[in-house]
Formats: structure tokens, C-alpha cells, sequence
């Protein structure tokens, strides 16, 4: 018996895939992502930190720090800043307040400093200071990278207070690669010292002869981005290689994470790096680049701004240079099981993500007009 298909019947599948559609389009539209500029007319921001009073305070390479509200004012120059050398990837660099601000006004910068004996040879070092009706106030060098060195590549330099309330400073190893295994520098290593400079008791290196103390892990060639994991409270870094093999790592206790005798890159010129890409007694990175995004920047996100993107809580987001585009990480069991290249779009270098007291990822974006971004 022929069955006869009504009209009902016929457009039926049509009315189904048609609403699947509308709402797939109306799921894409809720989902998409809107960069808000918040302020412009930076000179090369660097890194960013939130202050209690909502305002936000901006590194520019040129040795300048700013002050920005909400609305997008940006400050004159922050007086008190010491002088600071800045050439090639040098200048001011990172900030970090102290866990007691909000009582002691107290903040960490890292930037390169000329040496006094020498001008042209310089170094990555840490001060301490007091923010003060706007103006850095009680400054200390708290730690300065030895030896200083001409040139003006790979100063780092990312701080990170642990939960212990130490710092964690990562430093560049200056372009001077097979130093970056010599315990006796402080050239391509994580360090770790009090918040008034001092070396903690318990330093992985403190009994190793001629290894300086602060020493926490080596083997790094160019760490520009540090955060700590928000549920273990453990160290993670990248690191900014040469054509391939930026890598992350999870910096520990007098481990040495090999560079530059293991690489999973090439240098610029195309010739290989090192040895090979494992060898005993030198860490593996727990994730790596080939070819090379140029990475600066990192943080964990832990808000819930992004309600139609559920995975992103607990990704880790990573700012590319040379990429030019936001790179998000997805993490099972302490592995990478998805990237995802967000932003790439923009086309421009990111060199800070850090996550607001608001649950907004802001951004800044490397130029001599950079911009301060808010990701929604």
C-alpha cells in the first residue's frame, strides 16, 4: 500500500533543521567575545596589577608606571622610580603587590639596572617600595641578577608571591645560553627569596658549593610569564624560545629544566639547540610550541564571566608576541588536552593576561600606542 506524505509530515524536517539552525546562531551570538578598550597611549605596558581602590597600575618598558581607573584616565608617570635601563627587551618589566598591601601599601617591580662600575653591562633586579599618595616612596633593591652583562636580550622577568609569602622571580639567562647550567650565575633560573631579600632557610641549593642561594630551579632560557595554580599553589612558568620550543614548566625544587641542552626547537638561523630533547636528570616540559608563539603573560582563570563558555574556568590563559593572539589551555589531571587561539583576529602582540577582581580577563598589548583590553 502507497503511504501518502502529508504537508505537516513534508515540512516538518524543514521547521526542525530551520529552529536547530536559529538557535545554534542565537547559542554563537550569546558566546561571542567583545574587546572593550579601557585605555590607550601606552608606551610598551608590560604588566599589569589591581589595586583595593579599583584603580589598576601599568608597567611601560620605557621605565614608567601609570596609574588607570575604570574609565580609562591614565595617570602621569608615578614618581620614584629608580633610574631604569631600557634597551632592546629591557626596561621596566613586571609588578606585583604584596599580599598586605591594602595595610602596608607595599609592591615588587622587576627591571634592568645599569652596574655602577660599568654602565654598559646590566641586569635584571627586583625593588621593593611603598605606594603612597601615588607616588613610590621607601624604595629598597631587593635583589639584583649577578653578574651584569652587556646586550639587551632575555631579562625574564615574571614575580610571583607564593602562598609561604616568599617570591618567586624568574629570570632570562641573557642571551648567554650555556650559563644558564651554571649554578654560579643567576642567569636562566627561577629564584626565591623573602619579601625583604633575604634567602629562605629552606632554598634547594644552600648546601651546594658555589651555587648562589636564591637559586629555586635553572636550566630556563627567557621566562616571561609565572602564575601559580590556583587549587595546588605550585610554580607554573613558559618560556619564550628561540624559532621553536617555547615551553611550560612546573618549576621545583632544585630540578634543572635543561636549556639549553634539551630543546624541542630550532635556533633562529635554523641550526639546531643543544643535545637532543630528553636526557637524564633534566626535566620535560609539561607542554611546548613548535614553531614558536612568542609567549608573555600567563594566569589561570577562575571567575564566571564567560557563563556560555564552561570550560574556561580552570584553562590557562597565555598572551603570544609573534602569535599575536590569547591562547587558552585546557587542563585534565594536570595535562593540556585542548588549546584553543582566541583573538587571532586582533593582530597584535599581547604581553599581559591577568584576571580582574571583577572576573574580567584584561589584557595589554605590546606597541607604543598599546592598549589595555578587557576581554567580555
Amino acid at each position: 500500500m502507497t503511504r501518502h506524505i502529508g504537508f505537516t509530515e513534508r515540512i516538518a524536517p524543514q521547521l526542525l533543521a530551520l529552529f536547530a539552525a536559529m538557535v545554534c546562531a542565537a547559542s554563537h551570538a550569546q558566546s561571542k567575545l567583545r574587546l572593550t578598550t579601557v585605555a590607550t597611549g601606552l608606551n610598551h605596558p608590560w604588566a599589569l596589577a589591581f589595586l583595593p581602590d579599583a584603580r589598576m597600575l601599568v608597567t611601560e618598558r620605557s621605565g614608567t608606571m601609570r596609574l588607570i581607573t575604570l574609565d580609562g584616565k591614565v595617570s602621569a608617570p608615578v614618581p620614584g622610580m629608580p633610574p631604569v635601563v631600557a634597551q632592546g627587551q629591557g626596561g621596566l618589566l613586571d609588578v606585583a603587590l604584596d599580599p598586605d598591601f591594602a595595610s602596608n601599601r607595599t609592591l615588587y617591580f622587576s627591571y634592568s639596572e645599569a652596574d655602577v662600575q660599568n654602565q654598559r653591562n646590566v641586569g635584571t633586579a627586583v625593588a621593593r617600595a611603598e605606594l603612597r599618595d601615588d607616588k613610590l616612596v621607601n624604595l629598597s633593591v631587593i635583589f639584583r641578577q649577578q653578574p651584569k652583562v652587556g646586550g639587551g636580550l632575555h631579562f625574564g622577568s615574571r614575580i610571583v608571591v607564593a602562598r609561604d609569602g616568599t617570591l618567586f622571580i624568574t629570570l632570562g639567562e641573557r642571551y648567554q645560553r650555556e650559563r644558564a647550567q651554571d649554578l654560579g650565575t643567576h642567569f636562566g633560573k627561577v629564584i626565591r627569596i623573602n619579601r625583604d631579600g633575604s634567602v629562605p632557610r629552606d632554598n634547594p641549593l644552600l648546601a651546594t658549593v658555589g651555587a648562589r642561594p636564591e637559586i629555586w630551579s635553572y636550566g630556563h632560557r627567557n621566562p616571561q610569564g609565572a602564575t601559580l595554580h590556583p587549587v595546588t599553589g605550585a610554580l607554573w612558568i613558559h618560556e619564550h624560545a628561540a624559532r621553536g620550543g617555547d615551553e611550560i614548566n612546573l618549576p621545583e625544587a632544585g630540578k634543572n629544566y635543561g636549556w639549553p641542552v634539551i630543546n624541542f626547537g630550532l635556533d633562529y638561523s635554523g641550526a639546531k639547540i643543544g643535545e637532543t630533547t630528553a636526557k637524564a636528570g633534566m626535566e620535560q616540559p609539561l607542554h611546548y610550541w613548535d614553531p614558536s608563539i612568542a609567549p608573555s603573560g600567563m594566569v589561570f582563570y577562575t571567575g564566571d564571566r564567560y557563563p556560555t563558555r564552561p570550560a574556561w574556568k580552570g584553562s590557562l590563559f597565555i598572551g603570544a608576541l609573534r602569535g599575536q593572539m590569547l591562547v587558552r589551555l585546557e587542563l585534565k589531571e594536570g595535562k593540556v588536552i585542548r588549546e584553543e587561539r582566541l583573538l587571532t583576529e586582533l593582530g597584535e602582540r599581547i604581553r599581559d593576561v591577568r584576571q580582574g577582581p571583577d572576573g574580567y580577563l584584561y589584557l595589554l598589548t605590546d606597541s607604543a600606542n598599546g592598549r589595555l583590553l578587557r576581554l567580555e
